[in-house]
């Protein structure tokens, strides 16, 4: 198995597919996965609304009150990706998978004490410069979410807030 820094195998994930990623390897117990899953979409709804809650003004502002997912006035894209639209539903997904997977692969060889490594407290710095790689390469499709709680959360609180059900249909699902 792969030999993690233990603050990277148990500590604070923010994504669930990095979490299951933990689970498959040993390095967290599945007992503790729907609750790791269920804090980071939590999370991720509760920070929509506080980006809701700072930029209300300039939303209402900007719309006029009238919140949509599409449009020339669009404004559910600030919380949630939507694809390109040109994007296909099988393309979407494989853009996804892709991404995410060397997101956790890139995460792995970041975190684990084989490598040369990063030098010890740098690692956060490392997984960003990863991330904005990935997000440089391969966020025109879909925007990059990486992350099922990241996206999913956000589109959750649009619902409620005023988006409406389109948050979840927009761009072909």
């Amino acid at each position: 198995g792969a030999h993690l820094n233990p603050a990277f195998s148990l500590g604070a994930h923010l994504n669930p597919a990095f979490s299951l990623a933990m689970c498959l390897l040993g390095r967290l117990p599945w007992a503790k996965l729907p609750i790791y899953c269920l804090v980071q979409l939590l999370s991720a709804f509760c920070a929509s609304g506080a980006t809701y809650a700072v930029y209300y003004d300039a939303l209402q502002n900007y719309t006029g009150g009238n919140l949509t997912v599409t449009g020339p006035k669009e404004t559910a894209s600030i919380f949630a990706t939507y694809p390109a639209p040109y994007l296909s539903l099988n393309n979407g997904f494989l853009d996804q998978v892709l991404g995410t997977g060397v997101l956790i692969v890139g995460i792995l060889a970041i975190t684990d004490t084989r490598n040369k490594g990063v030098p010890a407290g740098l690692e956060p710095v490392a997984v960003g410069l990863l991330i904005l790689a990935i997000g440089l390469s391969l966020g025109v499709n879909c925007g990059f979410p990486l992350n099922p709680a990241r996206d999913l959360g956000p589109r959750l609180f649009t619902y409620v807030a005023g988006w409406g059900p389109e948050v979840f249909s927009a761009g072909d699902g």
